[in-house]
């Protein structure tokens, strides 16, 4: 399966700093967002050791087989990508744990993630926090992950609309993340991808602002995929760009 990939990530017009990160692995299939949170640098931090992690554990066990998820059990109903990429994702949150062990200013950090492990039958995804990923074919967008976050379970609960989240001012409170503290549960959802299809992965200075037909009406524009990340990226900022602004897109390619 050949992927094409395109990134872009900005500060925002808001934000002193960018204290997003991602990580573009094509020859092992690995690409991934992060969103830090703490401030002074320190989500910048988080973020960066997360996507630095989950590469790295990814790149040690390509080729490996279950026994390499160790220090955490192999989940027979997952694949082995799934297993994999989940790993990846606790050994990230023990990372952070160790390094705000070792310094004082950098305690409370947290990150935000989404990753996609791509493989010659499939794909499986990772998340915690509210980076999402999205798949478009056909013109039709699907948001494939769901926000670990406040405004999302009373979305779900029927209790505030989408548009309501969106200007909610505890839109940024997530419910899950890679913290340092204990092993939070890590979402994986296993997905087929096919030729033509377009995959987004994105931070919430993204999708915390643009509604979903317009980045839908975006991807599927038929620019190219760089010009897509730029047009994604104006477009937030042409709504406040009150966050970091990270943008991911894959274009899967006939073989």
């Amino acid at each position: 399966m050949r992927v094409s990939w395109a990134v872009l990530s900005h500060p925002g017009l808001r934000r002193g700093s960018n204290e997003d990160s991602y990580g573009a692995r094509p020859d092992l299939g690995l690409f991934v967002v992060a969103d830090g949170m703490g401030g002074h640098a320190a989500g910048e931090v988080a973020s960066r050791l997360a996507v630095t992690a989950i590469e790295a554990f990814t790149a040690e066990t390509a080729g490996f087989d279950r026994s390499r998820t160790w220090p955490f059990p192999y989940e027979t109903l997952l694949s082995l990508e799934s297993n994999r990429l989940k790993a990846a994702f606790l050994i990230a949150n023990r990372r952070i744990a160790d390094t705000m062990s070792r310094s004082e200013g950098l305690r409370g950090m947290a990150t935000t993630s989404s990753a996609i492990l791509i493989g010659a039958r499939g794909a499986s995804v990772a998340h915690v926090g509210d980076s999402r990923l999205y798949r478009l074919r056909r013109g039709a967008l699907e948001q494939v992950t769901r926000d670990h976050s406040w405004v999302e379970e009373q979305v779900r609960a029927g209790t505030m609309t989408a548009i309501a989240a969106r200007q909610h001012p505890w839109r940024n409170i997530v419910t899950r993340a890679l913290a340092g503290g204990e092993d939070p549960e890590i979402d994986i959802t296993e997905v087929a991808l096919e030729a033509g299809d377009r995959v987004l992965l994105s931070t919430d200075g993204l999708h915390g602002v643009v509604p979903d037909a317009r980045i839908g009406e975006i991807l599927g524009g038929g620019d190219p995929i760089e010009r897509v990340c730029e047009t994604l990226v104006a477009e937030a900022n042409a709504d406040g760009g009150p966050d970091n602004i990270t943008v991911l897109v894959l274009q899967v390619d006939a073989d």
